[in-house]
């Protein structure tokens, strides 16, 4: 629908107010304009909540006292979130968007925007203490999502009260690891000019930010056991999170996970096997090392491929906090990028796990020299060529992006541990400078590594 600041045009050619459109929605008339859920909400706010699109008063905001008490009970979910949050800022902010994270009742409880338009994000409400609820404030992006529990756009006029008909919101929702709605996430924007372009950018990048905080809230819960986030390798549907024992028995699930394989609590509580979702390799889940193994999947009863990264559970006592925190760091963007080995089925002609296991301790060990593939070849006894399709059925990666991955990992440790300049942590992870390890730490982590290091802090 094309934005303007004039009253939309009826069917007989006619302009009709903001407050006609809406009656004539709630009445079952036809109306100029999409989307359905905007129609549906139009009409819950009409019939069900009572709604005066032209009341005038200013959207309510809670006290700080219940500001502290709406906090209290989303617990750790917002301390998860911060990163992410931080990151679709970053994102959208060059837009002029304000980021809010909101509670299931409509609650702002954490804001994000330019500290110089405070005043102007009172006035409109976008601020935090701010109630969006659909019951409170009728059809708007945080309100509707609730209801809806899928991602939206409102934008302008399709707003219900008049009043926020200046503001275009784009929202998407979060899900805990079991599957159960427990926050909204935000980007609104109060600029005319701001493009239909985007605002489906920033509805994108909310969406994979509250993806992301989801993959987070779930590796967090199940840190302890084996995480598996699979997708389809033709991206016929969206990627999921399967959490799994030591005897590869299904004991958590995402939402989307549990759509798509009709899983509940009751099959969760029984511990179903993986092997009736995905067939696998077993050797996969006697893995210690903690490292991310990248492999191909089938789904069982079919032919259907799937792209697949299973992280080893953590140790039960955490050396330190930035190690938990990269335990728990998203995974589910780099599905489609990395190399996964061809096949499953059998892991004769890997390496064996103790020459693996050497291997990887030399890596370890010599991150900040030249490392070639010949060196890692001469170590197994083989040829160059052996030793790479070996290396890689082994641990899922070819040896340079298990090499470059691996100093990634160190890097990340050294940003959020010493103050090092990163010329000099890209020297001591093995770079050749300090543009080649910012191209393959944003590769890996989505982030550039002064962002990471200030995320840290």
């Amino acid at each position: 629908m094309a934005v303007t600041d004039e009253p939309p045009i009826g069917q007989r050619g006619k302009r009709v107010s903001h407050v006609d459109l809406i009656q004539s929605a709630a009445s079952g008339a036809g109306v100029p304009f999409e989307p359905a859920e905007v129609l549906d909400s139009w009409r819950r706010c009409t019939i069900e909540h009572h709604i005066n699109p032209d009341r005038p008063a200013m959207p309510h905001i809670i006290t700080a006292s219940e500001l502290r008490a709406s906090r209290e009970r989303l617990g750790k979910i917002l301390d998860l979130a911060q990163e992410e949050i931080d990151r679709l800022y970053a994102i959208v902010s060059q837009e002029h968007y304000v980021v809010l994270f909101c509670d299931t009742q409509g609650i702002a409880i954490y804001h994000r925007g330019n500290e110089a338009m405070a005043d102007q994000f009172r006035y409109w409400g976008i601020w935090v203490g701010g109630v969006w609820s659909e019951e409170i404030e009728g059809t708007n992006g945080i309100g509707t999502c609730i209801t809806e529990q899928k991602p939206i756009i409102v934008h302008r006029d399709q707003h219900f009260r008049t009043r926020h008909i200046g503001l275009s919101c784009s929202t998407a929702p979060i899900f805990d690891a079991t599957g159960k709605l427990v926050a909204v996430l935000d980007t609104s924007s109060m600029t005319p000019s701001t493009s239909d372009r985007s605002h489906a950018m920033a509805l994108a990048a909310t969406t994979a930010s509250a993806r992301a905080i989801e993959e987070r809230l779930f590796r967090e819960c199940y840190s302890q056991t084996w995480n598996v986030a699979a997708v389809p390798a033709d991206e016929s549907g969206p990627a999921l999170l399967l959490a799994v024992d030591d005897d590869r028995r299904i004991v958590g699930a995402d939402r989307v996970a549990r759509l798509a394989f009709a899983l509940d609590e009751e099959i969760l509580r029984q511990g179903l096997y993986l092997s009736k979702v995905f067939t696998h390799d077993s050797s996969l889940f006697r893995r210690t090392a903690g490292q991310d193994i990248a492999v191909p999947l089938t789904r069982t009863g079919s032919a259907d491929p799937w792209r697949a990264l299973i992280t080893a559970p953590g140790p039960k006592a955490w050396r330190s906090f930035s190690d938990k925190t990269a335990h728990s760091r998203p995974r589910i963007s780099m599905l489609g990028a990395l190399p996964i080995a061809a096949s499953t089925a059998d892991s004769h002609g890997g390496l064996a796990p103790g020459i693996t296991r050497r291997i990887s301790e030399y890596i370890d060990s010599h991150l900040g020299e030249s490392i070639s593939l010949e060196a890692m070849a001469e170590m197994a006894g083989l040829s160059v060529n052996h030793f790479a399709r070996a290396f890689r059925q082994s641990t899922g990666l070819a040896p340079h992006a298990y090499l470059v991955q691996r100093r990634i990992e160190q890097a990340e440790r050294l940003l959020s541990r010493t103050d090092l300049p990163l010329s000099q942590i890209a020297l001591a992870v093995g770079f050749a400078d300090h543009s080649h390890f910012a191209r393959h730490f944003r590769r890996l982590t989505g982030a550039t590594p002064s962002v990471a290091r200030w995320q840290q802090r």
